[in-house]
């Protein structure tokens, strides 16, 4: 976008780099745990698991914006934890790496969504919500590129994925869409972070998981007792009591 001049270019301080440093390194690691943990457990477990978002966004807005919450945000989150556990206790695919792994995706995210939260908030540092989603995502380019290639090697190879037996081309292909739709879906994430708190954000978010678990169980045919489809049913149902609750206001102390 900078290079065709589809987005103004950002005159960026070395201060305001070595602050966003430490936001590019939690989104790597965010979006690592989430494949780990996909590649781990179903589509749909992880994202039943990461409906548990709210409630560490609630943990860090307390303990880096001083964003208390009210007892009633607090009620609202026990449906969410206890949906997940019981979700956690009838899945098929169950494994503790998948688990952990999607519980760190979980932290991880919400640490960068916080601290970019508190990042935007500051005016004398404060950049546009896609200039810094940007930077960020930059940054996690380079922070990852060596870690893959000294992992990967030859395997990142046309010739070697070919011989491996997959079709490269449609491997692109995919690869590509794959790209452009998270790169966008996080694009606007961002966008929507600017304007609402780390918590309403994290909620709004989990309305997605909703979409994608009942897509994920459809497309690969997973296999869902009745507890597993009561336990997901449960963290989402307090997801929205969590929305709902986040409107009552709690009234002003009298002097």
């Amino acid at each position: 976008m900078w290079t065709f001049n589809l987005y103004k270019r950002p005159k960026i301080s070395g201060s305001q780099l070595a602050a966003i440093l430490p936001l590019a390194v939690v989104h790597t690691l965010g979006n690592l745990f989430t494949n780990m943990s996909l590649g781990k457990v179903a589509v749909s477990f992880t994202h039943t698991i990461k409906a548990m978002e709210p409630f560490f966004s609630v943990v860090l807005s307390a303990m880096f914006l001083g964003e208390m919450p009210t007892p009633w945000v607090v009620s609202s989150l026990v449906p969410i934890v206890g949906g997940v556990a019981l979700a956690s206790m009838t899945e098929a695919s169950f494994n503790w790496a998948g688990f952990w792994s999607a519980m760190a995706s979980n932290v991880t995210n919400q640490s960068r969504n916080v601290l970019s939260k508190k990042f935007m908030v500051k005016k004398e540092k404060s950049l546009d919500n896609i200039t810094l989603f940007s930077i960020i995502t930059i940054m996690s380019f380079i922070l990852l590129a060596p870690v893959t290639i000294f992992m990967e090697g030859v395997k990142l190879t046309p010739s070697y994925m070919q011989s491996a037996g997959l079709n490269v081309n449609q491997l692109y292909i995919r690869s590509l869409l794959a790209a452009l739709c998270f790169h966008a879906y996080q694009q606007v994430s961002y966008m929507i972070l600017q304007r609402v708190s780390p918590v309403t954000h994290s909620v709004g978010n989990c309305v997605k998981r909703v979409v994608v678990i009942v897509t994920s169980v459809l497309f690969f045919q997973t296999p869902v007792s009745r507890i597993n489809s009561l336990g997901t049913g449960v963290a989402l149902a307090g997801v929205f009591l969590y929305s709902r609750v986040k409107r009552i206001k709690p009234k002003p102390k009298m002097a």
